[in-house]
């Protein structure tokens, strides 16, 4: 297995800590998402590559009716766990098991860049109602925040990160060309221990071998004790929610 596949296959054992410890998404960005739907009714929504559901939760508690769909199993499971009332099926961005046109949107939170958008957009676009959205969203770090761009630092590993920043929507015909926005965001942590608990739910940090992960483990927390902003009790880190929209238009 190549290393893009190992990582993208690296979660579910992890899933537990996964959902205990990323981040959320802000409720503007999903909002925003929905714009050129215009209207605030409840809406039937398709969470693609759910993970545990850190997306799908807040996609519920906004009212609206969820469907996640996530290829691990794992993952899947842990999501049914957490998050109840939803439909959860494991399926593929290149093959959803969802009918034509039955969703008027589709969201992908932090896992759009692990798609074959070639095989991944017709897909999209099968399942969407037309004027349907394609949102993918994204909630990162603020790198421009001193300490935060220095813990980056220290706990880089020899695996480079995923993401190339932005990860676009290419252009397909079946969308018309992608909008983009960020909206401020932030992570609660209770201690340096959840913080580095987060950071090792990260591909970059699940596929490197245990005395690795070790070293780097104990540089965040030294680092990490020695910051005023989060030696002590519980602090925020910073984030930017990036997210892209895109309409379903007809061919």
């Amino acid at each position: 297995m190549d290393l893009h596949a190992r990582r993208a296959d690296s979660f579910g054992a992890q899933a537990e800590a996964y959902a205990e410890h990323r981040p959320d998404y802000p409720v503007a960005a999903i909002r925003w998402a929905l714009e050129p739907l215009g209207t605030d009714e409840r809406l039937d929504v398709l969470d693609l590559a759910a993970g545990t559901g850190k997306l799908t939760a807040v996609l519920c508690a906004e009212g609206h009716r969820v469907t996640a769909v996530e290829p691990n199993e794992q993952m899947l499971s842990e999501l049914v766990r957490r998050v109840h009332g939803v439909r959860a099926l494991p399926g593929h961005a290149e093959h959803i098991p969802v009918p034509d046109q039955t969703v008027d949107a589709v969201f992908v939170g932090t896992a759009f860049h692990w798609f074959d958008q070639e095989k991944a957009l017709p897909e999209i676009a099968r399942v969407l109602r037309p004027g349907g959205v394609l949102a993918a969203m994204w909630a990162e770090p603020v790198s421009d925040v001193e300490w935060v761009r220095e813990l980056e630092e220290v706990s880089a590993s020899s695996v480079e990160s995923q993401r190339q920043d932005p990860v676009s929507i290419m252009a397909h015909p079946s969308f018309a060309p992608a909008e983009r926005a960020t909206f401020p965001h932030s992570h609660r942590r209770d201690s340096p221990e959840a913080a580095i608990a987060w950071i090792n739910t990260h591909s970059r940090m699940l596929v490197i071998d245990d005395e690795e992960r070790a070293a780097i483990n104990d540089k965040m927390l030294a680092f990490l004790r020695a910051r005023p902003e989060t030696s002590n009790g519980p602090f925020d880190v910073p984030l930017r929610a990036e997210v892209f929209r895109t309409v379903r238009v007809s061919e």
